[in-house]
């Protein structure tokens, strides 16, 4: 297995990609809980933070929960830039009553530190050819923009102390695995396209597999919004959840956004909703020198000689100057 881990580690990191993730404007995950495929670029740190309101209600077992939460991410684009290391926290605050007991829960709920790498972006080395003479033929769709971005993500959950948000036989001070393959395809339009496809607190009881597809749209420069679905299959917990929001950009290196989420059953109803900021600092980044190809001195100096001996040839002409 340590074999193993160590060729794939290896066979990431030994490709030569001289090309940046750090764009013009923040790339943010928010509002939408699916991870973009592209990094936010070597020496680049970013903070996602929102707060939200939350409703919890199930039928079955006959409980409410209603209160805040509280979301704060931090990336860090460091070695490669196609490398990002992620920290998620979850921290959250509600009011639980039930027919034998009325309680105030807190806590950390969930906390996560992974690594996400861009294996393959279709753009690089990739030239589109424009057409001069036809709006249409540039703007029409092309087979190329079906080939997405990949990247891969492996983290751990972090659960060092007993909170009130356990799910079943969650064991307390466990280090659980998480693994997701994420892909994003950029279409005409300002259309994108993202899939996280994840395998969650892998080897534990409450192990589960999912999705997360983010469908969004930009409408200007500063505006965007998004739907999204995500999907939970696991023996304790199973469901499908459906959000939508919008995002403003405040400026290069700040968004806010706003959103609304909804599932589809009662065992429990879920509904919330809220606000958050994503800001960033790139100070420290430094532009990717990507270097040219080296020309070819023999073919350089034979160019270089019959241009000075066309010179040569046209010294008698005369120079007609234009009006």
């Amino acid at each position: 297995m340590k074999l193993k881990l160590l060729v794939l580690f290896t066979f990431f990191f030994a490709f030569e990609n001289n090309y940046a993730q750090h764009t013009d404007v923040i790339n943010s995950n928010r509002p939408g809980e699916s991870m973009s495929a592209f990094a936010v670029g070597k020496t680049v740190i970013q903070v996602e933070s929102g707060v939200s309101y939350l409703s919890e209600k199930h039928n079955l077992l006959n409980y409410k929960a209603t209160g805040l939460g509280l979301d704060f991410n931090t990336r860090y684009g460091f070695f490669r830039e196609q490398l990002e290391a992620i920290l998620e926290i979850n921290y959250q605050n509600d009011n639980y009553t039930s027919e034998e007991l009325s309680i105030n829960r807190k806590g950390i709920k969930a906390s996560t530190l992974g690594l996400k790498y861009l294996v393959y972006d279709p753009f690089k080395n990739y030239e589109e050819e424009v057409n001069v003479y036809s709006w249409k033929a540039n703007h029409k769709f092309k087979w190329h923009q079906l080939i997405p971005a990949i990247a891969v993500y492996a983290g751990a959950n972090l659960n060092f102390s007993s909170n009130p948000f356990l799910y079943g036989k969650e064991e307390i001070s466990r280090v659980s695995p998480k693994g997701m393959l994420i892909t994003q395809n950029i279409f005409p339009g300002a259309w994108v396209f993202v899939t996280n496809i994840f395998v969650d607190k892998i080897g534990t009881n409450n192990q589960s597999i999912g999705y997360v597809a983010t469908l969004t749209k930009g409408f200007n420069d500063q505006w965007s919004a998004y739907l999204e679905n995500k999907a939970i299959d696991g023996d304790y917990y199973a469901d499908g959840i459906f959000s939508t929001g919008v995002a403003y950009l405040f400026n290069s290196n700040m968004q806010v956004d706003a959103y609304v989420s909804k599932n589809y059953k009662d065992t429990p109803a879920l509904l919330f909703g809220g606000i958050g900021f994503s800001w960033r600092s790139d100070t420290n980044y430094k532009d990717v020198m990507i270097r040219a190809p080296k020309k070819d001195k023999k073919k350089d100096k034979s160019k270089k000689g019959k241009e000075k001996e066309k010179a040569k040839k046209r010294l008698d002409e005369v120079q007609v100057e234009k009006p």
